[in-house]
């Protein structure tokens, strides 16, 4: 690994007059509209925006500003950063990062690029992504692809420290962004389909230096929870709760990745957070509710200890990862004032939850076409009081081995990935990106061995049946009441991430590479441009000199677009989703560029 920092480049960020703001602490950074120093705009994971230059009544007239390509394809998830003058991007495999000058068209200050192994490559799951940056006190931080976490002088771009997380060699990669919180910074790892048993580390900031690590998985020491404490639906989770939900020593290769986002909260000095997936995806080899896998956590940020968790789909039968962002609000519900947390699972429910106790608000389905379950109980009297009513059709354990599953909705890839939602204070309500897909699944007995895949499911996917025959919707969610507000159909899922703004506007991309903006009351297409890509990056939005900018990456790629991207054409291949979108390729090609839009002078 080595840097690339030429010369000219030096020169460059030793007479450029850095912001002192960008040194205030990235408390101060995030409650400046101007700046965006979070991939999800806060700790709260809003992605919510309170600049309004930029409003319903004049989106329609966006324009291009400027452009920068990227220089690798592949998937663009996540987005740039916005410190003070400076612009920070981010690229997939082998995950450079650009400093840009704002005040000087996005000149290059400084460019990193680390040398990776290329075997990383293919031990990395549904293409070679990456969720961005972070930056921390005068430092940009950066979780390679091949799991080592590298402190960039923000600034120079000179290495201050680099420590590894995992071993790709075993399974464990990194696609996800990771969360800088006080002294900390908060880092996950990838590799369920690999037979990885999956953890949340917590480095110390100056020196990389471990400060605890919490595994989804395993003995009570090594998953960091009380038994008397530590509780699940506001009773104490008991001594040995996962050793004692697997069978022998399968739990040692369980799962429970944690790949996906992280929120913060000050006041009660929590870490949120998703599990993902068991492992094999095989159900009938691993029975038992496979705790802690499939969970919401909630964890001390200074000792890592859990406080709650909650097992949204125990047993998982259906790839229906939990890693996807937990949003806390502050709201209204039965009027009363809560401290809420809602989160968009994988397996079609969103959640709202209380965030200091864990107590379970509401689960209701975000796609009338989830048909995996019939409703999650929520009778609290009842024994099985916030587990999914699985129906036996659609259950790949109850069908078993060998046996090909189909019609169940929604597909492995969820009715929303990692693609993140935003909230908006001013409406009260949530604006999802969604996957309108189905599946046929077939679980088959798989060995494990070290570094090889341990999946042991064949897959197929295609648009949700009788309906508006596209693969995904953009919908606005009441999480009070669980209820859909508005829906819009999209051809292919929306993989972007949603931003709200202050100006009543949300924006999004689509896979064939449109920006979109609707208006955030009624869903009416503003205005839609088509870049360069498919979109899977997420929105940003900032201020410079007086003038709002929206910024977005276009990169087809992820899950949804891994045909395109690694040049694959088996309708089986990318587990699946090669065949299902095999007509993205009308649609779009590979790319890699940001482009920043800004209303005209």
């Amino acid at each position: 690994m080595r840097k690339v920092l030429a010369a000219a480049f030096v020169t460059a960020a030793a007479a450029y007059a850095w912001p002192a703001v960008a040194n205030d602490g990235l408390m101060n950074i995030i409650k400046d509209p101007k700046q965006w120093g979070i991939q999800t705009g806060d700790y709260a994971n809003t992605r919510y925006s309170k600049l309004d230059e930029v409003n319903a009544g004049n989106v329609g007239k966006l324009q291009v500003a400027w452009t920068f390509s990227t220089g690798v394809l592949r998937g663009h998830e996540g987005g740039p950063l916005i410190i003070g003058d400076v612009m920070y991007v981010h690229t997939p495999f082998p995950n450079i990062v650009y400093a840009l000058d704002l005040n000087n068209d996005g000149r290059i200050i400084w460019k990193y690029e680390p040398k990776q192994d290329p075997n990383v490559i293919p031990v990395m799951c549904c293409d070679t992504v990456n969720r961005g940056l972070a930056y921390s006190d005068g430092t940009i931080f950066l979780h390679q692809a091949d799991t080592t976490l590298v402190a960039l002088d923000a600034k120079t771009g000179a290495k201050k420290w680099s420590v590894v997380n995992g071993d790709p060699k075993k399974g464990e990669t990194n696609t996800a962004t990771v969360m800088p919180v006080k002294d900390k910074v908060i880092v996950g790892i990838s590799g369920g389909e690999f037979g990885v048993r999956c953890h949340v580390t917590a480095y110390d900031t100056k020196t990389g230096k471990q400060v605890w690590r919490g595994y989804s998985i395993g003995p009570d020491s090594d998953i960091l929870v009380d038994p008397e404490k530590t509780t699940d639906l506001g009773k104490p989770v008991g001594k040995d709760s996962s050793l004692k939900s697997w069978e022998g020593d399968q739990w040692k290769i369980g799962g429970g990745c944690t790949w996906g986002w992280y929120s913060y909260d000050p006041e009660t000095n929590l870490v949120y957070y998703g599990s993902g997936n068991p492992s094999t995806w095989n159900p009938s080899q691993r029975p038992g509710d496979n705790k802690w896998s499939m969970t919401i956590w909630a964890r001390d940020a200074d000792t890592g200890m859990a406080k709650w968790v909650y097992q949204m789909t125990p047993h998982d039968e259906w790839d229906y990862d939990g890693v996807n962002e937990m949003i806390l609000t502050d709201q209204k519900m039965d009027g009363k004032d809560r401290k809420l947390l809602t989160h968009f699972d994988r397996n079609g429910f969103g959640y709202t939850l209380d965030r200091v106790t864990g107590d379970l608000l509401v689960a209701e389905k975000f796609d009338p076409a989830v048909n995996w379950a019939t409703k999650v109980d929520m009778d609290r009297s009842s024994p099985t009081f916030g587990r999914p009513q699985v129906v036996s059709k659609y259950s790949t354990a109850q069908q078993g081995e060998d046996v090909n599953t189909k019609g169940i909705c929604p597909a492995a890839l969820g009715t929303k990935d990692q693609q993140p939602a935003a909230f908006s204070p001013k409406t009260g309500l949530f604006y999802v990106p969604t996957n309108h897909v189905c599946m046929d699944y077939e679980p088959f007995r798989v060995s494990y061995t070290a570094g090889q895949p341990y999946v042991g499911a064949t897959l197929s996917m295609y648009p949700a049946p009788n309906s508006h025959g596209g693969m995904g919707n953009f919908i606005a969610w009441d999480n009070t009441k669980g209820k859909i507000v508005w829906s819009l159909p999209e051809p292919f899922s929306v993989w972007s991430g949603a931003l709200a703004t202050a100006g009543d506007v949300v924006f999004y991309g689509t896979l064939e590479g449109y920006l979109k903006a609707v208006d955030s009351k009624t869903g009416k297409e503003l205005y839609k441009f088509k870049t360069p890509s498919g979109i899977i990056g997420n929105v940003t939005t900032y201020e410079h000199k007086g003038k709002q900018y929206i910024a977005i990456l276009s990169g087809v790629g992820g899950w949804a677009g891994i045909g395109l991207a690694a040049g694959l054409t088996d309708p089986n291949a990318g587990l699946g989703a090669v065949g299902g979108y095999a007509a993205l390729s009308s649609y779009t090609n590979l790319g890699g560029q940001l482009t920043v839009f800004a209303l005209p002078n």
